[in-house]
């Protein structure tokens, strides 16, 4: 090679690790705190770090165990868990203006059939919790409608589908476990 080749191909040799070097301290600037250091379960880190939207309907890590009702916060989802967490059935639901802590409750009332806090009839009502007075639950409109929400309202029914409902007043007993995840 003469000196001219070589100056060059050591110029875009330097070009590209420094191009290389910069990407990877932008990548490792981005990283979630819950990946800079992962140690034992690391593969359970990486599923839960990824974003629910590239997974929406799979079971969240960390959710329990046993047979239980799992309600994502953050993903406006519902997943029914069996025995050795096989989810029987999981569905999108729309939630109330007031929510519940995360953490594990315990079913501890069901009305077949009330009138909403919104005023709405509803059905296969399973409540699990209060917040400042306001109940915590499931319940199915009976017209199939989404609540309309009024941040001034202190609602706190978790609207499901007529179907999913049903699904709900069937696996959630009195005493069912719920587990409330971000």
């Amino acid at each position: 090679m003469s000196g001219t080749s070589s100056m060059i191909v050591t110029g875009l040799t330097a070009a590209a690790l420094a191009t290389v070097g910069f990407l990877g301290h932008q990548a490792a600037a981005n990283v979630p705190p819950g990946l800079r250091h992962p140690a034992s379960g690391a593969a359970a880190a990486v599923r839960q770090a990824l974003p629910d939207k590239d997974r929406p309907t799979a079971l969240p890590v960390r959710s329990g165990t046993g047979e239980r009702v799992v309600y994502s916060l953050k993903g406006d989802r519902v997943w029914l868990v069996e025995a050795g967490d096989k989810v029987s059935r999981t569905f999108g639901v729309s939630p109330g203006t007031v929510d519940p802590a995360r953490g594990t409750y315990r079913v501890t009332s069901r009305s077949g059939a009330v009138t909403g806090s919104d005023g709405v009839p509803v059905e296969h009502v399973v409540r699990f919790t209060g917040v400042d007075g306001t109940a915590i639950g499931f319940s199915a409109a009976v017209d199939g409608s989404a609540p309309v929400l009024d941040p001034q309202e202190r609602t706190g029914g978790i609207r499901e589908t007529r179907a999913d409902g049903a699904a709900m007043w069937k696996f959630a007993t009195i005493g069912r476990t719920v587990v409330v995840v971000p």
